[in-house]
C-alpha cells in the first residue's frame, strides 16, 4: 500500500502508515475482535463516526482528523482494488471542515536581521558561517530545510542554479542568488571537514550530517534576541521567499516551480498572505480607513 503512494515523501508515508495502524487498532478495540480482511470489509458508517469521535475526544483537531481520514481512505482504495469490494462507507465519510492556516512570513527587514543575528550565535566562526549559509539558502532560494541539508559535495561549487530533489523525488532547478553562493563558499572555505563528492555539505560539530534541529535552535535563539514571534522558523524563511517574490511581481506558476509545489493551489495560499498584507497597509495609511 505504501508503494502505491510512491509520489509521497518518506515523512508522508510514515505518517500514513501510523494513521492506518491507529485506525485498525481502534476497530480492534471497538469491536473487541481481531481485524482481518473480513472485518475490514464490514466497516460501516457508524464505525467511521465512532472513530472520528474517538479522535476528537483524544484532542485531535479538524486538520488532524482530516489527514487521518485521508490516510484511511487511501488504504481502503488500495485494499478494495486488491480484494475486489466496495468501501462505500469509508470513501463517503466526510472530512471535518477547517480553515487553512496562512503562511506567516517575515518582513524583508526582519529576514535580513535574522540572518545577521544567526551569524553571531556561536563562538566558532565556521559554525556561524554554516548556519548563515543554510538560512540564506532557505530565504534566498526557497528551499525546504531537508533540501538544503541534502546538498552534497557534487553540488559544489554552487553555481547559478541548483538541481534540487524535493518531495516525492521530484526534481526542480532553482536559481541561486549571488549572496547565497557567497554564503556557501564562505562556509566551505572555513569548514574543518573534507566534503567528498557523495558527502553532505553541511556538517555537525563532530563532522556528521547536520541535524535540522540545530538550525531550528539557532533560529530560535536569534528570533528571541530580535523579539520576533515564534512563527519565525526555518520554514518561515521559505514562506518569506515566496511572499516577497509575489510582492515583487512574480507570477504564481513561476513561484510554484521554484518551491516545488505539486499543486498550484498550495502556492495560491501566498496570494491570500499578500492580500492580507496589502489590507493592513491600506487600513494603516488610508485616511478614510482611519476615519
Amino acid at each position: 500500500m505504501m508503494r502505491a503512494l510512491k509520489a509521497s515523501s518518506e515523512n508522508t508515508l510514515t505518517a500514513y502508515r501510523a494513521d492506518v495502524l491507529d485506525f485498525i487498532s481502534f476497530l480492534t478495540l471497538h469491536h473487541a475482535e481481531p481485524q482481518g480482511l473480513a472485518p475490514l470489509k464490514r466497516v460501516a458508517t457508524s464505525d467511521m463516526r465512532s472513530w472520528m469521535a474517538h479522535l476528537r475526544a483524544g484532542g485531535a483537531g479538524s486538520r488532524s482528523v482530516a489527514r487521518k481520514l485521508s490516510a484511511v481512505k487511501s488504504f481502503y482504495r488500495w485494499l478494495a482494488e486488491r480484494e475486489g469490494f466496495e468501501p462505500t462507507a469509508v470513501l463517503l465519510t466526510r472530512a471535518p471542515k477547517f480553515q487553512n492556516k496562512l503562511p506567516r512570513p517575515l518582513s524583508e527587514e526582519a529576514a535580513r536581521k535574522l540572518i545577521d543575528t544567526v551569524d553571531i550565535q556561536s563562538s566558532e566562526p565556521w559554525i556561524n558561517a554554516r548556519d548563515v549559509a543554510v538560512v540564506t539558502l532557505l530565504y534566498g532560494c526557497g528551499l525546504r530545510i531537508s533540501e538544503a541539508l541534502g546538498l552534497t559535495g557534487r553540488d559544489l561549487p554552487v553555481g547559478e542554479t541548483l538541481r534540487i530533489l524535493g518531495k516525492g523525488n521530484k526534481e526542480r532547478i532553482v536559481p541561486v542568488i549571488p549572496v547565497a553562493r557567497r554564503a556557501v563558499d564562505t562556509y566551505v572555505a572555513q569548514c574543518p571537514y573534507d566534503i567528498g563528492h557523495n558527502e553532505p555539505v553541511f556538517r555537525g560539530k563532530r563532522g556528521g550530517p547536520l541535524n535540522p534541529r540545530m538550525i531550528s535552535k539557532v533560529i530560535q535563539q536569534a528570533r528571541m534576541q530580535l523579539g520576533l514571534p515564534s512563527s519565525a522558523t526555518p520554514h518561515a524563511m521559505r514562506h518569506s521567499f515566496a511572499t516577497h517574490l509575489l510582492s515583487a511581481g512574480g507570477d504564481l506558476r513561476s513561484i510554484q516551480e521554484l518551491l516545488g509545489h505539486a499543486s498550484l493551489s498550495t502556492t495560491q495560499a501566498y496570494t491570500a498572505v499578500d492580500q492580507a498584507r496589502l489590507l493592513q497597509v491600506y487600513e494603516a495609511s488610508h485616511p478614510k480607513a482611519q476615519g
